[in-house]
Order: C-alpha cells, then sequence, then structure tokens
C-alpha cells in the first residue's frame, strides 16, 4: 500500500480555515454544533488515514482543551497569512440596510441569510456570500450584523462557562 502524503508533522502549529463542527461522532456535544471557530489554533498529535485516501490530523486547540480529528483541507499552516472575519461559513446573518436593486427591494433590513461563503483575499473588503430563500448575494462584511439567535446562544455560551465558576463557593481563608 502507498504512503499518502502529509503536510502537517507531529508537533506543528495550525490553524483551522473553518470552523469545526460535531458530525454527531464527538461524544457530548450536539451535532452541528460548533466545536472550535474559523482562525482556532493548534498543534498536530497524530496522522492518521480515514478510508484509505484521507489524511486525517488529531489537533489539540490547547486553549479549548479539545482534541478533535481534521482533514488536511481545513487545515492551513500556523505561520501562513491569516485575515480575521466577523463571521464563519453556516452562520446565520442579517442585513443591516435593505439591498434593493432600483426599487425592488431583494433582501429587507433585518431578513435572516446563512453565509455560505467568505471572501477574504483583501483584508481591507472582507466580504460573504449569503444566502436568503433560494438566492445568493456577495454582501460586505460592514453591511451584516449577526441574527438574534446567534446573539443569544453567544450569550448562554458565555454564561455557562462563568456561572458555575461564580456559583463555586470561595477557598478557605480566601
Amino acid at each position: 500500500m502507498d504512503m499518502i502524503d502529509q503536510k502537517f508533522e507531529y508537533g506543528q502549529q495550525v490553524r483551522l480555515i473553518r470552523a469545526i463542527r460535531n458530525d454527531g461522532t464527538f461524544p457530548g456535544r450536539r451535532p452541528g454544533e460548533k466545536l472550535a471557530p474559523r482562525g482556532a489554533l493548534g498543534y498536530v498529535r497524530n496522522v492518521g488515514t480515514f478510508l484509505q485516501d484521507q489524511v486525517i490530523y488529531e489537533v489539540h486547540f490547547i486553549d479549548m482543551d479539545l482534541r478533535v480529528g481534521c482533514r488536511e483541507q481545513e487545515l492551513q499552516d500556523a505561520e501562513e497569512p491569516w485575515v480575521e472575519t466577523v463571521f464563519d461559513k453556516r452562520d446565520r446573518v442579517m442585513p443591516i440596510i435593505t439591498l434593493a436593486r432600483g426599487e425592488e427591494v431583494l433582501v429587507a433590513e433585518g431578513e435572516v441569510g446563512e453565509v455560505e461563503e467568505i471572501h477574504d483575499e483583501n483584508p481591507e473588503k472582507v466580504a460573504y456570500t449569503v444566502q436568503f430563500g433560494e438566492r445568493h448575494f456577495r454582501i460586505p462584511e460592514r453591511a451584516l450584523t449577526e441574527a438574534p439567535e446567534i446573539a443569544e446562544e453567544r450569550r448562554r455560551e458565555y454564561t455557562e462557562e462563568y456561572v458555575g465558576v461564580l456559583d463555586r463557593p470561595a477557598p478557605l481563608g480566601a
């Protein structure tokens, strides 16, 4: 059997180029739940194959204390240039203005759509392809905001992370 070429080595720092979501195989997390965000840095812990033709890297995201399998196309070397973006694929967003062509309203302000693609080739002009119903639009980052359910989910995650800390009794002598 031929060995598959691998791009990354054990111990190498890598960056996620797209969010990793639970495909249903990660215990204790809901299917579809975001496990690690786009841009997260981690270290290659192990290298294996899936179906004898796909290289899979076990990556340890130390800041999140998370180890997860990543496909090669989901990673880049941490030393490569990186453009930070506000939104990620599958994020639900809303335009902060009405999108129109002449008098025809294409997308109303506040209508919810889903990010399908990130256009970060020019760091000064980040844009997204967003799907609204059956239509797709390329919209500048500055013209979008997160959908209310996303804001609520982030608030809930933050609260869950810190409420447990605040509810614990202080150690004796503190």
